[in-house]
């Protein structure tokens, strides 16, 4: 039996021996990449903190102990040793272990979070709670790979500095935190700083200083003071969190895990407000994760014996990321104004294309998506045409600066969400649900969703040279359905306007984006039915085709809104107000359907999607029962059953039942 099929929880790891302790980084690293390999996932960033991981659950009392994991990609060991090392092979899977920490799937997760830079903040959090309780435990927030670059982290600092609360800050370091390089920086200066000819030479010249007369030898001390303070702010990034109130160690080797265990041990004696500075290598123990942590970050399956063909896309048709990335190039070439801006997501939004073409046109802020959005109305200020890509999901902390920033001062900034919709395997934290719902609510906010590739490049070309106020587009998880042409060859989009892809009578079903299609598809089978409907591509949102929506609200019993959005507040509730401004003596009645006002769970976009009857069958299923509800009224015939048809059963869902998917006006 290897040492890890003995750890069931950390109490096991912490009767281990320190030699055995290097024996489960081994194991544990393994059994990481062995999982991985097989189901793809997180990967580089845990790999790094293989040493630091058994490091902390070895030095500190945990669960008691409270340990915060930022982000929660660096936790797949952390799941390995507190009880999940038989389920590893489910995360991300549906109804498996959920990609990030989560309180509800295990006692060691002390706090949820797929966003980066929360870890100091909540445990800042915990450990006020601990003191005002009158409670005696350790918290240790765990933050880094990028996160240390957002803004929240800074401000959690600066609130828990010189305070003396009992509180520890570890950051990992894996040169993502602070600046390339740092590390090899600091581990030189520290070097430089202990070793014993430096501080003989200081010791000498203070002792020199001393003989000087007295009324210029307190000068003199402190010109040497600020001196030596000066030089080590600006090579020491040591100094700027011991100015912040924290005590600072480090920096330590990440992967000496001798050194970590005893690094650790002496700061939970210690007491008081601490950062431990962790220098690690970000996949760690996988040479070509070592070779390229960018391109590790994540992995889909892939061969262990030869890894690197495993890392790509393969044939077939293109994300629309890299369709989105390829024709904002295009764009770039054609006026030098256009400008990308992303937050920590180059490769993820495919701006990594427009980086390549245009480095100086091109801003990687790091995880500061509100810093993003105002550094792209400062921007549009001075008439630079600014393309801010962003997550959908990420794009939500940056909403202030949408609202004050953008909006109010009516600033033509293009927002380009990806991942909008379901995201599938990340999870409930990296859904884009809630985009149609904040930009809706945004005051002279142009909101737009494409229905395929071709028509994502049309409107990004459309919101590139708006000038009145901001343009929103939105892109699924996705392939493309069908391939793109280049952008000069696709014609405009007039502004907003809708696209009426079907006609039929009754039921006109007004789709959204990535619904479109569905939606086409569910036509088509309804069709075949004798149940002909109307599909309308409401490419605009916000403003919409009016005219449009007037006639087939006259000609129509039932509109049936679709969308890949939260329906709480979206863009059938919009619709729903929309028609009752219109003053018909004979209304419709207007039917909704998009995610229900719940966290959707982990899982593939398509099982998902299924599962709340996003797709052509449950959009079928939906249309067909108001048709039939619609019968008994204008044919005569039997409530509930159509010509030739058999009453279908309700759709099977995993997915908890919410009023929202069903109500109507």
């Amino acid at each position: 039996m290897s040492l890890l099929d003995r750890i069931r929880t950390p109490h096991d790891l912490r009767r281990l021996s320190r030699q055995e302790l290097h024996q489960v980084v081994k194991e544990a690293r393994e059994r990481h990449i062995d999982v991985v390999s097989k189901v793809g996932g997180h990967f580089g960033a845990s790999l790094g903190v293989a040493e630091l991981t058994v490091a902390l659950h070895y030095v500190f009392d945990t669960p008691r102990d409270q340990i915060v994991w930022d982000t929660g990609h660096q936790a797949y060991i952390h799941k390995i040793l507190t009880g999940r090392n038989d389920r590893l092979p489910t995360i991300r899977q549906r109804h498996g272990l959920a990609p990030f920490c989560r309180r509800d799937e295990s006692e060691y997760d002390a706090f949820g979070a797929g966003h980066a830079g929360t870890s100091i903040s909540a445990a800042w959090g915990m450990a006020v709670a601990r003191d005002l309780k009158g409670e005696d435990f350790k918290v240790v927030a765990v933050i880094g790979d990028g996160a240390m670059g957002c803004g929240l982290a800074y401000e959690a600092m600066n609130n828990a500095g010189h305070t003396g609360r009992d509180f520890i800050v570890v950051l990992n370091d894996n040169e993502m935190s602070i600046a390339p390089n740092v590390g090899a920086l600091n581990k030189y200066l520290t070097g430089m700083m202990t070793h014993p000819v430096y501080n003989r030479v200081r010791q000498e010249v203070k002792g020199l200083l001393q003989k000087v007369p007295s009324g210029l030898g307190e000068a003199m001390g402190h010109l040497a003071y600020k001196v030596d303070e000066s030089v080590k702010n600006i090579f020491m990034p040591g100094m700027l969190f011991q100015e912040l109130g924290f005590r600072y160690v480090g920096p330590v080797d990440g992967h000496d895990l001798d050194g970590l265990v005893e690094t650790l041990s002496r700061v939970r004696r210690m007491g008081g407000t601490i950062l431990v500075h962790v220098l690690t290598q970000k996949g760690k123990g996988f040479p070509p994760a070592e070779e390229d942590p960018f391109k590790w970050h994540a992995a889909k399956p892939f061969d262990r014996q030869t890894p690197n063909s495993g890392g790509g896309g393969g044939g077939g048709l293109p994300m629309y990321q890299k369709v989105f990335g390829q024709g904002l190039v295009e764009l770039g070439r054609a006026d030098p104004r256009v400008v990308a801006i992303t937050a920590g997501m180059r490769d993820g939004t495919s701006t990594d294309l427009f980086e390549k073409a245009f480095p100086d046109r091109f801003f990687d802020v790091g995880i500061a998506e509100g810093h993003a959005v105002t550094f792209a109305a400062g921007l549009a200020t001075q008439g630079i045409r600014p393309v801010v890509a962003i997550y959908s999901t990420f794009l939500q902390r940056g909403f202030d600066g949408i609202v004050h920033d953008v909006a109010l001062q009516d600033l033509p900034v293009v927002f380009a969400m990806d991942r909008a919709g379901i995201a599938g395997a990340d999870g409930p934290t990296h859904h884009g649900a809630l985009d149609i719902n904040y930009m809706l609510a945004v005051p002279g906010m142009t909101v737009t969703a494409p229905k395929d590739g071709a028509e994502m490049l049309a409107l990004l070309r459309l919101g590139v040279g708006h000038t009145s106020g901001p343009f929103s587009l939105r892109w699924p998880r996705d392939t493309v359905p069908e391939p793109v042409p280049s952008l000069e060859e696709i014609p405009p989009v007039p502004y907003g306007s809708w696209e009426r892809l079907r006609e039929g009578r009754d039921v006109a079903i007004l789709a959204v984006g990535t619904m479109v299609l569905e939606a086409a598809r569910a036509a088509e089978e309804l069709a075949l039915e004798g149940w002909p409907v109307t599909v309308v591509n409401c490419r605009f949102l916000k403003p919409y085709d009016r005219p449009m929506l007037e006639n087939l609200a006259r000609t129509h019993a039932v509109l049936l809104t679709v969308e890949e959005g939260a329906v709480v507040n979206g863009f059938g509730a919009f619709m729903a107000r929309e028609v009752e401004t219109l003053n018909l003596a004979a209304p419709p009645r207007v039917e909704t359907m998009g995610i229900p006002d719940m966290f959707v769970p982990h899982g593939t976009r398509e099982e998902l999607l299924r599962e709340l009857g996003l797709d052509a069958r449950g959009i079928s299923q939906r249309a067909r029962t108001l048709l039939r509800d619609l019968q008994p009224r204008r044919l005569g015939d039997a409530p509930g059953r159509g010509p030739g048809e058999h009453e279908p059963k309700p759709a099977e869902t995993g997915l908890a039942a919410s009023p929202g998917r069903d109500s109507g006006r």
